[in-house]
């Protein structure tokens, strides 16, 4: 594994090139916005800064690491060379579909195809090719450069040996792979998004507010933020989608999505992203403020 291929720019995209190039590889991080790739590399740079000024990393190594990453708005020109491809696109099942064919045959023959999905079957995106031994899940948590954990989701037809070299390279990244199989959220989404679920439930059907929901869960169960909070940091059309994957997976009622949730993301208030969710969120500011409609 010399040469990585990270499709998506985006807050998962660039967080898994930045860790990549940290440890030495090099990376083709494609995007079908230049502008989008532009943004990526600022918030790159941002990030390792960030660690620069902790004393996680030396200067040396950030600017050696901005060195290991080249842009391409050209999917087949960024995967023809890679060895390992990661896709971090939207949560969209149709997309990763178009995108895996794409990379079936853009991509070297023996080139492993990870998917960073949070919840859609790694056996389904892996039938779109004509390598399914060679298709894997690799579910990074978000912020990417300080989480540790990866989900190494093995598809029905996933190899033994695909697997392992996934699991090594995870640990060569100094993060902690956990293997686990192609079911319905795998295990992190599917414990975290019923929880979630569960709180948005309790605000719609006014047990309590955002912000005694939140304090009852860091106080009482020792969670570094609330579920509505996180909610809102993983984005709300995020987790609606990874609702209905687990919905339609398991066929129980236990899964459907909030209606509070739904109206939510459709008029637009997804989280952090868009500035506003169960809180409101101003450029520059720290202060967790209720957003005014559940004030």
């Amino acid at each position: 594994m010399k040469q990585i291929a990270v499709i998506g720019s985006g807050t998962m995209g660039n967080g898994i090139a930045h860790v990549f190039a940290q440890y030495g590889y090099a990376v083709n991080l494609i995007d079908i916005s230049e502008e989008a790739l532009k943004k990526a590399l600022a918030t790159i740079d941002k990030n390792l800064e960030r660690q620069v000024s902790k004393q996680l990393i030396t200067e040396e190594t950030k600017t050696k690491a901005l060195s290991k990453i080249t842009t391409y708005t050209d999917l087949k020109t960024g995967v023809s060379n890679a060895d390992l491809i990661v896709e971090a696109a939207t949560e969209n099942i149709d997309l990763k579909l178009k995108i895996f064919s794409d990379l079936d045959t853009h991509s070297k023959a023996d080139a492993i195809l990870a998917s960073n999905t949070s919840s859609i079957s790694i056996t389904k995106i892996a039938s779109v090719t004509q390598r399914p031994d060679k298709v894997i899940g690799m579910h990074f948590m978000n912020p990417v450069p300080v989480m540790k954990l990866v989900e190494v989701i093995r598809g029905y037809d996933t190899s033994n040996e695909v697997t392992q070299t996934i699991m090594n390279l995870s640990k060569m990244l100094e993060k902690v792979p956990v293997e686990v199989n192609d079911y319905p959220g795998f295990v992190a989404n599917r414990i975290l998004m019923p929880m979630i679920n569960e709180a948005i439930y309790s605000l719609y059907e006014g047990v309590a507010g955002v912000h005694e929901i939140d304090t009852v869960m860091k106080l009482g169960m020792a969670h570094p933020m609330g579920p509505l909070q996180l909610a809102d940091f993983i984005g709300l059309d995020v987790c609606l989608s990874i609702l209905n994957v687990l919905h339609n997976g398991f066929g129980n009622p236990k899964y459907a999505p909030c209606p509070l949730l739904v109206n939510m993301v459709q008029a637009g208030h997804k989280g952090v992203k868009s500035g506003s969710g169960f809180y409101k969120y101003t450029a520059g500011s720290k202060e967790l403020v209720v957003a005014d409609r559940f004030c």
